[in-house]
């Protein structure tokens, strides 16, 4: 390799970086932006409305799940990676406009932007993966990025509400979309320079794999009994993962009543706290890669998810009156503060320890034993990334008239399914058929 190749691979691995950062910063922009939407004439505190804009986000998978797939094949990992970043720019830039209109007008717009957004990281994370396994020529190099880029996801996820948290402060009935525009303008900002730096950098396409246009599928990924419950399994993990620091944002936001009481910088420290949960998913990939080689997916999930339900549970019972001072970190002046929250809060917020391993051990459980048919299930989970929009509109829906934490019997029957799944659904009882 020349040395203009590798100066080349280094700047696409730099973008490929930034690119798997933005993924999580864009799709966590949701629940905190939520919290304005939802305070806005028209839609007057509802909490299910204030959802929509990350339902809208997630439900973008559901019709672009397997045509990135396609997509992908067609007209190869640069060119699809460049159509992300450009629908990325768009649906961005129209979440800035409806910063304009005000109420549903703008709300309608917002939306708009929110599932063009969508479009674009069901595109990237389509992408990113496999690129960084290329560029990092396979093996354990091109594993070790992708570790790299998934702890930078995880960094941005965290840092998104803690920004449009600390930009809103308090919610009134005067917040609009306006005071959050720094976030947006970063968003377009990395992608239109992502887009410019990926155009010049030539990168060759990987082989596609032992999967042509001559192998028989004389089955589906349907057909196997652990697949089709892992797929279930994914779309509630992933409404789970979003659902609970999203909820949690809304409850600590919320100034009423039905809140949690807070008095100055509710936004604040809902955007805080909600961070500190992303941050304890962040530590727990950190930290399940050095067990995951000497513990199985199976012994992962039945663990994890037993901790979790507890964990909800109990915060659903606490009674709000019972508080706890939690450290949390202020982006605008870089420097840590304390605020007394629910303890509520704190217990769901070490439910991201809990489900920081719980994506790649599904994964691992549905797909194994598929041999061929892997690529198409790969693309089934991709479109169950829906989950996350649906779970938090569905708890949202519930939260309105039986307040927040009764609520989050939504989560907790979701875990549940994932514990039955860990203790007898991920099961191969399809070893019969030919892969």
């Amino acid at each position: 390799m020349s040395q203009n190749q590798k100066n080349g691979s280094v700047v696409a691995i730099i973008t490929m970086f930034f690119l798997y950062a933005m993924i999580a910063f864009v799709t966590n922009l949701g629940a905190p932006i939520g919290v304005i939407w939802k305070n806005q004439p028209g839609i007057d505190g509802n909490n299910m409305l204030g959802m929509m804009g990350n339902f809208m986000n997630f439900f973008a998978y559901l019709f672009m799940g397997i045509p990135a797939g396609k997509m992908l094949t067609k007209v190869g990992y640069k060119k699809t990676a460049l159509i992300g970043i450009a629908v990325g720019f768009v649906g961005v830039l129209i979440q800035y406009l409806s910063s304009f209109p005000e109420g549903i007008p703008g709300f309608c717009i917002y939306l708009l932007g929110a599932f063009i957004s969508g479009f674009s990281v069901c595109i990237l994370n389509t992408v990113v993966n496999p690129m960084l396994n290329l560029l990092g020529g396979g093996g354990n190099r091109g594993n070790q990025l992708n570790l790299i880029g998934g702890t930078l996801n995880s960094l941005t996820g965290t840092l998104t509400p803690l920004v449009v948290g600390a930009l809103i402060g308090e919610v009134t009935k005067s917040t609009a979309m306006a005071d959050v525009n720094l976030v947006l303008y970063i968003a377009m900002a990395v992608f239109a320079v992502a887009f410019c730096i990926l155009f010049f950098v030539p990168i060759e396409d990987p082989e596609m794999g032992r999967v042509t246009a001559d192998t028989k599928f004389e089955h589906s990924p349907w057909s196997f009994r652990h697949c089709t419950l892992g797929v279930i399994a994914i779309f509630v993990y992933v409404g789970v993962e979003v659902g609970i620091p999203g909820a949690l944002n809304f409850y600590l936001s919320d100034g009423s009543d039905k809140g949690a009481g807070l008095v100055e910088n509710a936004a604040k420290i809902g955007g805080a706290v909600a961070a500190m949960y992303w941050l304890l998913m962040l530590c727990g990939r950190l930290v399940s890669g050095f067990i995951a080689g000497k513990v199985s997916s199976r012994q992962l999930m039945l663990g994890t998810t037993s901790v979790a339900m507890v964990l909800i549970l109990a915060a659903m019972f606490v009674p709000k009156t019972n508080t706890v001072t939690m450290p949390l970190f202020d982006i605008m002046q870089f420097k840590f503060w304390t605020a007394t929250v629910p303890m509520s809060a704190l217990l769901l917020v070490l439910c991201g320890l809990c489900t920081s391993i719980m994506w790649a051990s599904i994964f691992n459980l549905a797909t194994e034993g598929l041999g061929k048919y892997t690529a198409q299930a790969s693309g089934i989970f991709m479109m169950m990334v829906v989950g996350g929009g649906v779970l938090p509109l569905i708890q949202g829906w519930f939260s309105n008239f039986m307040g927040y934490m009764p609520s989050y019997f939504v989560y907790l029957l979701a875990v549940a399914y994932m514990f039955y799944y860990a203790l007898i659904g991920c099961k191969n009882v399809n070893k019969d058929i030919p892969v």
